[in-house]
């Protein structure tokens, strides 16, 4: 870009990324082994700088400053986005930029003892790390497998429920349950690295990556660790990054089924040799692999998927790990899937609903809630409830859910009611029906608290490979 044009209008740079994102992608796409070089230049170019700062700056995260005590709002009020960027973007052409280490918190699992721990760069990091997501997401779309749906453009996990539940229906009656033990902390350097080098031939951008990966941690105690493995969870580049690691499982189970099982002649022969049909499905460090065949088959792929992590360094958990029938059922993505008979039937069919934990998830952030803030009044405790119970339904609204969101709206009422009663423990039931009962159900002024059981649910349909990426869609090309 000339340096001396004017700065671009975030309409405009918008633009001028999408439709350099699209060439790079239809680049990649139609030549699988090419390693793209000169990369840095469009790092450091001002329309990816801005929208990269428009979407850190949009992120909730926002508010959040990492170890230098900055946030987004602090710079906008202090120096001005134009200065920073143009600091920023100076820093980038001189190759003086140095990531500073992630602050360190740690936040529970749900429904465990156990903690995850989260890393926050500081804004000038997450800004940079933005850019080079913008670079280098377009490239590895390109070669990224179907099977893989976690933090992916266009990609939901309703999508994975729904080829599990499609190759579940079809005789793939055996699973092997699978989950990488820490996996963010565990990913090798040299691992990422190497997958990098495959698509990505300018240094620059790689010392870039590298310096991420190498900038350490600061505990909330204040120490200052430089771990030699992973990459901190909650950066942007993160995700990214862990699917360029993981992708090395999706391409040996791709390659495995297009030399072998592609067809469905070539999956019958394979089965009159006593052999399995198999399929993979991931979802950031969740998968599901999907057998045709008996347990020792299973058993024999979880060993080969344990063979294949190692030399990006993980491990499979010995805890999750598991292997089961699907008449047995098992837990993925929240959803419990598992072959039932059909009410009224003789027939066995395979449902999806919400699993026990989740269930037990979004009741205890109900409980936790309506535990509280009784000086407040119920319009505020609606406010709350009403985002919870309306993600949490619209997430597991694609599956056999009706009787959960019966079950949760009776819950939530008790709960309501409880929390009014304790609210006021002098009013009668009468008061407390006529002043925020209408109808039975609460609502206070114009705030109604939500409703689960009013939810209508669908069956979400298999999209396959017919999942378009959003560069292909711009220049009509599909990814598959």
């Amino acid at each position: 870009m000339n340096t001396g044009a004017p700065r671009p209008t975030a309409s405009e740079a918008e633009a001028r990324v999408l439709r350099i994102q699209t060439k790079l992608h239809r680049w990649a796409t139609d030549e699988p082994t090419r390693r793209f070089d000169d990369l840095y230049n469009l790092v450091c170019d001002p329309a990816f700088l801005l929208v990269a700062w428009r979407r850190v700056r949009g992120n909730k995260g926002a508010r959040t400053a990492g170890v230098d005590g900055q946030t987004a709002r602090s710079i906008e009020a202090g120096r001005g986005v134009e200065a920073f960027l143009d600091d920023l973007r100076a820093e980038l052409k001189a190759r003086t930029f140095t990531p500073l280490p992630v602050r360190e918190r740690t936040i529970p699992k749900p429904g465990r003892t156990k903690v995850r721990r989260l890393g926050i760069p500081t804004v000038r990091d997450r800004v940079v790390q933005a850019a080079l997501k913008l670079v280098l997401e377009p490239i590895f779309e390109a070669s990224f497998q179907p099977c893989s749906y976690g933090f992916r453009p266009k990609r939901r996990a309703q999508d994975a429920i729904a080829e599990v539940h499609f190759f579940a229906s079809r005789t793939y009656e055996w699973t092997v349950e699978g989950d990488i033990e820490a996996c963010f902390d565990e990913l090798s350097h040299v691992g990422i690295m190497d997958r990098l080098r495959l698509r990505v031939e300018d240094k620059r951008v790689l010392v870039l990556v590298k310096a991420f990966l190498k900038a350490g941690i600061l505990t909330e105690d204040g120490a200052d660790k430089h771990p030699i493995t992973g990459t901190p969870q909650g950066g942007i580049l993160s995700p990214l990054l862990a699917n360029v690691a993981l992708s090395v499982l999706d391409d040996r189970f791709a390659e495995a089924w297009r030399d072998a099982m592609s067809t469905e002649d070539a999956r019958r022969k394979r089965r009159r040799q006593g052999l399995a049909t198999y399929r993979l499905v991931r979802f950031a460090d969740d998968f599901v692999v999907l057998v045709s065949g008996t347990r020792e088959h299973a058993e024999a792929l979880r060993e080969e998927v344990a063979t294949v992590l190692a030399p990006v360094g993980l491990h499979l958990s010995a805890e999750k790990t598991r292997i089961s029938h699907i008449d047995e059922g098992f837990d993925f993505l929240g959803f419990r899937i598992r072959r039932e008979l059909k009410r009224g039937t003789a027939r066995r069919q395979d449902y999806t609903y919400p699993s026990k934990a989740a269930l037990a998830a979004i009741k205890g952030k109900v409980r936790a809630l309506t535990r509280q803030a009784w000086n407040q009044p119920l319009s505020t405790l609606i406010r709350r409830l009403n985002p919870a119970l309306r993600g949490w339904t619209n997430y597991f609204r694609h599956g056999v859910s009706k009787a959960t969101f019966s079950y949760l709206r009776s819950f939530v009422w008790h709960r309501v009611i409880c929390w009014l009663r304790r609210k006021h423990p002098r009013a009668s039931w009468k008061e407390l029906r006529r002043r925020y009962l209408d109808r039975w159900w609460p609502r206070h002024g114009e705030k109604e608290l939500f409703n689960p059981g009013a939810v209508v649910v669908s069956r979400y349909r298999y999209r396959g490979n017919r999942i378009p990426s959003p560069w292909s869609e711009r220049t009509g090309l599909a990814i598959g």
